[in-house]
Formats: structure tokens, sequence, C-alpha cells
């Protein structure tokens, strides 16, 4: 059998996208979907994204995405490539609602960069452990950890010991290394599912600028520096603590396109 993809990066962070509109690929084949997604022995990414039918008549499409351990959550920098391939296959650049795990999400362009929009109304866990380390579960949890130095970090062996801390038990979290630069913010990302620093995560991009702004570090609109390149975040204090109405925009990028014979 063969599998059609195409592969996108949003600020370094990649992704093999499937058109599924017809609902054929196997997403039940777990160990399809990590070889899929292995840099060895596959295409290589951070995560499958499945563009599916929309689950409703206001919905244009659905977005289903596993990370390359087969494990599902909402990825925020996936959900901004799968806007864009949704706009090639519908030969549009107009706004577009669609779905993920996670809910309802709206997806439009602005210029050549992408917005998408989180469901996500809530606060920041601040001092979660320790008085420089926050908590934000956004619809993927995340670990915000402030720092003197990302790049001076082994995140290879700080990233693995507190994204399994028992205290993120069953699921374990995403770990993020943040520090104020020059009104932006500097982030390194150890991302569950990887198993791995990522080059970008969109859903850690957002909840390194929730942190921000419940510390005052900085204003909205938010602009935090990965090591893949630059992303802002839009939020709003919607009540006492609480952020909402939160848009992530940035660039997408079309790398190649292929097929996956199995």
């Amino acid at each position: 059998m063969q599998i059609n993809f195409v592969k996108w990066h949003g600020t370094g962070n990649d992704f093999v996208v499937v058109d599924d509109r017809d609902g054929s690929f196997p997403s039940g084949d777990l160990d399809l979907i990590r070889k899929l997604c292995d840099r060895h022995f596959g295409i290589g990414s951070d995560g499958l994204v499945l563009i599916q039918k929309g689950k409703g008549l206001s919905h244009d499409f659905h977005m289903e995405f596993f990370n390359p351990d087969g494990s599902q959550s909402f990825c925020g920098n996936g959900s901004r490539c799968a806007f864009a391939y949704w706009s090639e296959l519908s030969k549009g650049r107009g706004e577009a609602n669609f779905t993920a795990i996670d809910g309802i999400h709206n997806g439009s362009w602005r210029g050549d960069e992408v917005a998408v929009s989180l469901g996500f109304e809530g606060c920041v866990q601040l001092a979660f452990d320790g008085d420089d380390v926050d908590f934000v579960d956004n619809g993927s949890p995340h670990e915000l950890v402030w720092v003197a130095d990302p790049e001076a970090i082994e995140i290879m062996q700080d990233g693995p010991r507190r994204r399994f801390d028992e205290q993120h038990a069953p699921g374990g979290t995403n770990v993020n290394f943040l520090k104020p630069e020059d009104g932006s913010i500097h982030m390194r990302t150890y991302e569950r599912g990887v198993e791995a620093e990522t080059l970008s995560c969109g859903t850690g991009v957002v909840a390194a600028a929730l942190s921000a702004l419940q510390r005052n570090v900085t204003q909205t609109p938010v602009t935090v520096n990965t090591r893949g390149g630059t992303l802002h975040v839009e939020a709003e204090l919607i009540a006492a603590d609480t952020f909402g109405r939160i848009k992530l925009i940035g660039p997408v990028t079309r790398v190649f396109e292929g097929h996956f014979s199995f």
C-alpha cells in the first residue's frame, strides 16, 4: 500500500501531513505512525497530521494529530501547518473553522504567516515547583522553567528528569526553559512524545507567553524566539488571572511531497 504525504514545518517543528478526507488512512495502526515519524526508518518528523473531513456543517476540516510515539494531543504548530495545507487543498486563503482533539479552532492568514486560535481559557500556576517554575495545560501540559541561560541547559538530562517527575504522572509533561530577552522570550523545549528537544513547540510557545504575561515580564503580543524561528502570541486577560482569546502566529513552510510504501 502507498501513502501520499506532504512535509511541512513551522519554525523547524516538522510534520508529515496527509490528506485523509476520504478516511482511508489506517489511524489505528500505531506501528505505522511510529515508522512514518522515524527519522532513520521512515520519513522523519515531530508528528503526523491527518486532514480529515469536517465533523459538522460549520467545521471546514478536522485535524487528527499523533506524536512520534503514537500518542495524541493538540499541536499548535501542527495545526498551523494543517490549516496551510487545507488552504492549498481548497485553493483559497480564507479563514477556516476546524476541530482537533481539544475542540474548535480558527485558522487565518496574516500575510504569509498563519494564525491559529486556541480554545484554552485559564490561568498560569505560578511557582508550581519553586519560585522559577510555572505550569500551564493549554491542550498539552507544559512546565515553564525560568533560567539564567537556556543555552547552558543540559536539556537531554534536565528535560527527561522534569518530564517524568512523579508530580506529572501518569502522562508526564513538556518542559520549556525560558529567559527574558530584550522584551521577548528566548526558549528551548524538551517535548514529550518526541522524547527529545524540538526546534519549536507551538503550545509551549503559548504557555511561555502566558507565563511571561502573568509574571509581568512582557506585554501582548508576546514575541518568542525558539531555535527554529520566531513566533508571536496574542492573548487577553478576560478575568482575574485568566487568559483567553489566544492566537499563535508564525511562518509555515511546505518542504516537499512524496509517497511512502508499506
